[in-house]
C-alpha cells in the first residue's frame, strides 16, 4: 500500500488550491463578456409593439409579411408593451396620443428601444404648424432611431431594423438608460405639455434604482410633484368579513 500524502490547504486566497476572491477588474471583465453575449442574442430576437398613430401603419404589413419577411431577421410583432422590446411609432402624435405612448413605453421592461417612423416624429411633418401635434418626440422620451420619409417604404423600414440590430449587437443602443438618468428633465417637458398634474402609475424612480441608473438628474423639482399622487396607487386592504349572498349582490 502506497503512503498517502496529505496536502495542506492554506487559507490564503492567493494560493492555487484555496478559493480566492475575484477582484473587481476580473468581475468587470466577466460582466462585459456576459453582456456582449446577451447583446448578441438580444439583437436577433426582437418583439415590436407598433403604435400605429397615422398613415405609417400601411407600410407595416408588407414589411412583416411574406415579401420582405422581417421575421427572418428575428423581428416580429407583439401585442403588449410588457413583452415588447421595440416601441415603433408610425406617424404623427397628438398631445392626447403622446400620453398613451409614454404610458406604453414606461410599461416596457428594459432594455427597450424606440423607433420614430416617418417625418412627423422628427419635425411634425405635414402637421408642423398644428397646435395639437408633437414636433420633436425625443424631448419627451428617448429615441434610438428615426426612419425619415412620408412615409418610408418597407425597404427603408427594414434597413432601420438592421441598423438598430447592429447598435444593439455592439452595445450602443443605450438611449433607454437616459430616461432613468435624466428622468426629471423628461418629466419636466411632459408636465410643460400636459400640465403639472401629469403622472403615470409607473414608479420610474424605483425602476431607475433597480437598474442602477439613478443619478442626480433623475430627481428634481418635477419629480417632487409626484409625491402627492403616490397614495392613489396604494392598494387598499381587503376586509376579512365574509359577505352574505344579499351583500354580495349589492
Amino acid at each position: 500500500m502506497k503512503n498517502s500524502t496529505t496536502i495542506s490547504i492554506s487559507s490564503d486566497p492567493n494560493t492555487d488550491i484555496a478559493c480566492r476572491t475575484i477582484d473587481k477588474k476580473e468581475r468587470s471583465l466577466l460582466r462585459k463578456v456576459i453582456d456582449r453575449i446577451a447583446d448578441r442574442c438580444r439583437s436577433r430576437s426582437l418583439f415590436i409593439l407598433h403604435y400605429c398613430t397615422g398613415c405609417g401603419a400601411i407600410e407595416l404589413p408588407p414589411t412583416i409579411t411574406s415579401r420582405f419577411d422581417s421575421e427572418r431577421l428575428g423581428i416580429q410583432p407583439m401585442v403588449t408593451p410588457r413583452q415588447a422590446d421595440i416601441l415603433l411609432i408610425t406617424g404623427y402624435l397628438s398631445v392626447k396620443t403622446l400620453k398613451r405612448v409614454i404610458l406604453s413605453y414606461e410599461q416596457m421592461q428594459g432594455p427597450k428601444y424606440v423607433i420614430g417612423m416617418g417625418s412627423c416624429t422628427i419635425n411634425g411633418g405635414m402637421y408642423w404648424n398644428s397646435y395639437a401635434t408633437i414636433k420633436r418626440l425625443q424631448e419627451y422620451m428617448p429615441v434610438d432611431l428615426y426612419i425619415a420619409g412620408c412615409m418610408p417604404r418597407p425597404e427603408a423600414i427594414q434597413e432601420g431594423f438592421l441598423q438598430l440590430m447592429d447598435k444593439i449587437d455592439k452595445g450602443q443602443a443605450n438611449a433607454w438608460e437616459t430616461y432613468y438618468q435624466n428622468y426629471d428633465a423628461y418629466l419636466g417637458n411632459q408636465q410643460a405639455l400636459f400640465g403639472p398634474n401629469w403622472h403615470t402609475p409607473t414608479d420610474v424612480i424605483a425602476e431607475a434604482q433597480h437598474y442602477n441608473f439613478l443619478t442626480e438628474k433623475s430627481i428634481g423639482q418635477h419629480t417632487a410633484l409626484l409625491a402627492k399622487f403616490a397614495s392613489e396607487y396604494v392598494t387598499q386592504p381587503i376586509p376579512n368579513k365574509v359577505l352574505s349572498q344579499e351583500e354580495a349582490v349589492e
